[in-house]
């Protein structure tokens, strides 16, 4: 995996659109600002990382997601597209979520790896003889030290607010990242599943 340039937060965005003025013209820029950097990081993710946790997502007898905040938001949109395409998935802390057991899959999201609710969940599902897959900016931390599959997201933490990776707020790059990454691990299954369009709608809710 390649190293990621530092770029400086403090240098300015790319122009806007002369053209434009006011929040149009902010927009624009920052509209370049977000792209950029999520392509950098985006390309900077493992395909073997990746290839080793959709391994586990197809070993898994069942699927359990978690994440704190606007990660755990990215996992729950990540577990709609994995029941769509027929898997049994479940998001942790949702009343009707099971027990987790030996055979099922704990996918879970943390920019730092030490989130307490996450590294928990992470050690119970190991405990309990399930294994672990992990989205993370750092493997030495105790979320990625539980995880059999571990997808090293090179962004900034959330509290690093001088970082030389990105000049957004507060962990969005890992976020956006997260987001795209999942986004492609459920088109790559689909493209191995092959169904049509129609038969993963018939699984969409219907009580909308």
């Amino acid at each position: 995996m390649g190293t990621i340039a530092a770029t400086d937060p403090a240098a300015p965005a790319a122009p806007a659109d002369p053209a434009l003025t006011g929040t149009a013209r902010a927009f624009d820029r920052n509209r370049t600002l977000v792209l950029d950097e999520l392509s950098r990081v985006f390309q900077h993710v493992d395909a073997a990382e990746i290839a080793a946790l959709v391994t586990e997502l197809r070993l898994a007898d069942r699927i359990f997601v978690t994440g704190a905040g606007r990660s755990g938001l990215v996992l729950k949109m990540a577990a709609m597209r994995l029941m769509h395409l027929g898997l049994t998935v479940h998001v942790v802390g949702e009343t009707t979520a099971p027990a987790i057991r030996a055979g099922d899959l704990l996918v879970a999201a943390s920019g730092s790896g030490t989130t307490a609710g996450v590294v928990t969940a992470a050690e119970t599902a190991v405990a309990q003889g399930a294994r672990v897959a992990a989205y993370t900016t750092s493997t030495g931390s105790p979320l990625a030290a539980a995880a059999a599959a571990v997808v090293l997201i090179p962004a900034a933490q959330k509290t690093d607010h001088g970082s030389a990776v990105t000049r957004q707020y507060s962990g969005s790059l890992f976020e956006q990242v997260l987001f795209a990454t999942t986004e492609a691990v459920f088109q790559s299954l689909w493209d191995e599943d092959a169904a049509a369009p129609e038969d993963l709608w018939q699984r969409h809710a219907n009580l909308e």
